[in-house]
């Protein structure tokens, strides 16, 4: 069923919230049952056109991720739904003209970030995505989802921390950004990024140049991370003067990293023993955090990965947090999350399939 046209919003045509009144608020009942309608009106013009998006696009995705009907005339916003899901979209609302207002930008993954956010906490006051806002040089990180909000918050109150899940719920990205964090706020004297070299199902044989050169393309994902979080230019200093290190896996052999905020990244691809040894070099005043995906191994074939044998040894130690995120928490591509799902439910089949008898050999 097609809906009456919006009017486009010209630049310069926005509207913002004032810190006391956000938004004066009606509520009418309208003819679909328990349908009602809402309005939001905006204070001012300021932020408007950033928040509703270039002919309204953003206001369009609002609608299509919650299942409200929202238009803009003027400087409001006229929601249309169910009570529950106009309470998400209004919140939605808020939350992002929130960030506006914060100098923060508002795109398509914000978007759904606040919808994610929004969706599954009962009322804005539960919803602990701006207290786990992680402050680096070059931005200001927030949540994306409650499980990432709770990775946050064990990162902060655990010495020892698992991430475990898909690709593209954030565990490498949000575990940088808290260390650059802490870093820059003298919590810690260094960082230290590892991961095993493991090709993910490839030969690549003799890599040339000296061993940096070798192990740098297996780490470049930490890298990418952190030059997400600082300059340029801090990053090279920090390398060079030892403050930020990223090794493979096996340079940690004998070693104690005290005053150190370490990552262990891909650790699906360790080994029980080499798992062991890491954990093991913790020294005082030190944060760990593994990170890793188990359906992702690229270990040899009958190999057990270490991620999972820690996952079983240690689940009973309660001073180690862990965190394990779903394909709920992608934060990328929307069809990133599909592409996991659509694995996993595969994954599940062939799980449930009775073992295939040997039929012995063939004969001619």
């Amino acid at each position: 069923m097609c809906r009456p046209r919006r009017p486009i919003l010209r630049k310069g045509r926005s509207a913002g919230l004032t810190k006391s009144s956000h938004a004066i608020q009606a509520q009418n009942t309208s003819k679909g049952g328990r349908d009602t309608e809402t309005v939001l009106s905006f204070d001012d013009n300021r932020l408007l056109a950033e928040l509703f998006g270039e002919h309204d696009r953003n206001l369009a995705l609002i609608e299509k991720r919650t299942g409200v009907t929202a238009s803009s005339r003027g400087n409001r916003v006229v929601i249309q739904g169910s009570p529950e899901r106009i309470k998400v979209a209004k919140a939605v609302l808020l939350d992002l003209h929130t960030r506006l207002k914060r100098g923060l930008e508002v795109g398509n993954g914000e978007i759904e970030a606040a919808i994610r956010m929004n969706r599954d906490f009962s009322t804005p006051a539960n919803n602990p995505g701006s207290s786990m806002e992680v402050a680096t040089a070059k931005r200001r990180v927030t949540p994306r989802s409650p499980r990432q909000a709770e990775y946050i918050d064990k990162i902060r109150n655990h010495e020892l921390i698992f991430g475990v899940g898909p690709a593209g719920t954030g565990k490498t990205y949000l575990a940088v950004a808290s260390a650059a964090a802490m870093l820059l706020a003298g919590e810690v004297d260094r960082i230290i990024l590892s991961r095993p070299a493991v090709e993910a199902g490839e030969r690549l044989g003799f890599l040339p140049g000296d061993i940096a050169e070798k192990i740098d393309p297996y780490l470049r994902p930490l890298y990418d991370a952190l030059y997400d979080m600082l300059p340029g230019d801090q990053v090279l200093k920090r390398l060079h003067e030892g403050q930020i290190e990223v090794a493979p896996l096996a340079f940690m052999r004998g070693r104690t990293l005290a005053n150190a905020f370490v990552i262990l990244d891909e650790a699906q691809n360790t080994t029980p023993m080499q798992m062991k040894m890491f954990l093991t070099r913790m020294g005082e005043n030190s944060k760990m955090v593994v990170n890793g995906d188990p359906s992702q191994v690229d270990l040899p074939l009958g190999q057990k990965s270490g991620l999972v044998d820690a996952l079983d040894t240690l689940k009973d130690v309660e001073e180690i947090g862990f965190v394990r995120f779903t394909g709920e928490d992608v934060v990328r591509h929307h069809l990133v999350t599909k592409v996991v799902e659509a694995y996993g439910r595969n994954d599940r089949r062939l799980d449930l399939r009775p073992p295939r008898r040997d039929s012995g050999p063939d004969h001619a």
